[in-house]
């Protein structure tokens, strides 16, 4: 008997802190046998000692089976979860992430204990437990909650620079839409400079031209008049000569 109480001391040795405060609470009781207490057992009656296996439910069917004093609901040290998710112990019941901010359910199904985490950027930020789920579920949606309402400023955020890159984009297509309108225009108050000034060339070119061509028709007109005079001179010396017969 004595070398069984050593090697159970041997392993609460080597076991972390935080197992050794869960185990803490846990009452050691032994068979006592009709004799006299001081007696030590025999070989014996150890070997008819059989181990005794609790099985607890995933809820509890009464009331009656939480011990009285304990809470259904306690805290948890970080450190515990971190070194049961190290060593890959737990099951995920139920998982929320928002951003940063992310709440998980997680099962050890060696303990049978629940573990609601509230994390931040990855790692463990808040951590309770408990011993059966009813207890544990209400935690969980208590830290989905928590993540929900610290990630709506994230939400927020990312809304207004989704905006903010919107506006910046409409911003700058109206900006380059204004400046093509503006080099259009300043290309069209050129072209129309330039046209009047072909414009007004070009009149004064028709001007010369119907000058030169009135001045022309007077010389021509001139010419056909003096020609004129000319043929009726010349055919007034043209003999009167009868025609032949």
């Amino acid at each position: 008997m004595k070398s069984l109480l050593s090697r159970r001391g041997t392993l609460l040795d080597t076991a972390p802190s935080f197992l050794m405060q869960q185990k803490a609470h846990s009452a050691i009781t032994f068979a006592a046998s009709e004799s006299d207490a001081e007696d030590e057992p025999s070989e014996e009656e150890i070997g008819k000692v059989q181990p005794v296996t609790r099985i607890t439910p995933l809820r509890p069917a009464a009331a009656s089976s939480i011990r009285p004093g304990t809470q259904a609901l306690q805290a948890a040290q970080i450190a515990e979860v971190e070194w049961l998710v190290q060593q890959s112990a737990l099951a995920t019941f139920r998982a929320f992430q928002s951003f940063a901010f992310s709440a998980s359910l997680l099962f050890h199904p060696r303990e049978l204990i629940y573990y609601a985490v509230l994390n931040h950027e990855g790692a463990v930020w808040r951590v309770l437990k408990a011993g059966d789920i009813d207890a544990a579920e209400p935690a969980f949606r208590h830290f989905v909650e928590q993540a929900m309402r610290l990630a709506d400023a994230e939400m927020r955020r990312v809304h207004l620079e989704a905006q903010n890159e919107q506006f910046a984009r409409l911003i700058a297509d109206s900006e380059a839409q204004i400046e093509r309108v503006r080099v259009d225009l300043q290309r069209g108050s050129a072209q129309d400079q330039e046209v009047a000034l072909k414009q007004q060339e070009v009149r004064k070119e028709l001007a010369q031209l119907e000058g030169r061509r009135v001045a022309a028709q007077v010389q021509l007109n001139k010419l056909q008049r003096q020609l004129r005079q000319l043929d009726a001179t010349a055919n007034d010396n043209v003999p009167h000569l009868p025609s032949a017969r």
